[in-house]
């Protein structure tokens, strides 16, 4: 509207080309302005887009997996995938049924395509019967078991060329791994536990029993010296909190201690701690 120039007191309407171009008019220049911001954004990136396009694949790290389903799913393809040697670590102790009947399932798999498989688990599996069923199955192919007292975390590695491993402490995520530097560092470390592990067909190297304390119970003596919880205890040996609670009950028995703390200190001046630790 605008005013009307015959009578001051009234409005007339402006033609509707000039009203559409007048609302027209700001949407133009805002469109202008942002394809400019592109043309500049695209210009700063160039450089580093063409440094990109030439990087190999294997650069490029490792990918977040989440979820259960996404991280099977991944195992599954790289399984399939492989064509040599599957190496892996499994910390804690027996399996679950749900988890043997999945992995006698892919374990069968890699039998029957002659794939060779190494498995490294703690001590404690050696008292599931679960574990041993599907140990002794899976013997019959080229996979090997051994155990270890204590382990690091959870480990797949196909091939050499990729790699699963935790993301964090929650198990519903994990990282993919493709760097060969990466991957060949964690074979590095896999072969040393492997050449320190005990096979499972034979019985564990333990020193032996002293003044009514196993080797095992050594081994949580040592880390109750060293400031560990219960709890931690119990995971680092892949056992449940019960059953490590009982061994330290057996510690104080066995070296008259009547609280935790003298206990440390009658571990310390005992000399069980002296005596050659496990393999």
């Amino acid at each position: 509207m605008h005013p009307d120039p015959d009578d001051a007191d009234w409005l007339r309407p402006v033609p509707p080309s000039a009203a559409l171009a007048q609302r027209l008019h700001p949407i133009e220049r805002e469109i202008q302005e942002r394809r400019r911001t592109a043309v500049e954004l695209t210009d700063i990136f160039e450089p580093f887009m063409a440094i990109t396009s030439h990087m190999e694949p294997t650069t490029q790290g490792f990918t977040v997996l989440e979820g259960d389903a996404r991280i099977g799913a991944v195992i599954e393809r790289a399984t399939a995938d492989c064509h040599s040697e599957i190496l892996t670590i499994q910390p804690g102790g027996g399996r679950s049924e749900n988890v043997l009947n999945l992995a006698m399932k892919r374990g069968q798999t890699v039998i029957d395509r002659g794939i060779t498989m190494r498995t490294l688990y703690q001590h404690t599996v050696r008292h599931s019967q679960g574990t041993l069923a599907y140990a002794d199955r899976m013997a019959k192919g080229n996979v090997e078991v051994r155990t270890l007292e204590e382990l690091v975390d959870r480990l797949m590695i196909f091939d050499r060329s990729v790699a699963l491993i935790p993301a964090h402490t929650r198990q519903d995520a994990a990282l993919e791994l493709r760097h060969p530097g990466l991957i060949e560092y964690l074979a590095n470390v896999f072969e040393q536990l492997w050449n320190r592990a005990t096979p499972l067909v034979e019985e564990v190297p333990y020193a032996p029993t002293t003044d009514g304390i196993t080797g095992v119970q050594r081994t949580i003596a040592r880390l109750l010296i060293e400031g560990h919880v219960d709890e931690a205890i119990a995971r680092r040996l892949g056992m449940n909190v019960r059953t490590c609670r009982a061994h330290i009950a057996k510690i104080a028995a066995a070296l008259g201690s009547g609280s935790r703390a003298q206990l440390g200190f009658l571990i310390a001046q005992s000399g069980i701690l002296d005596q050659s630790r496990p393999t």
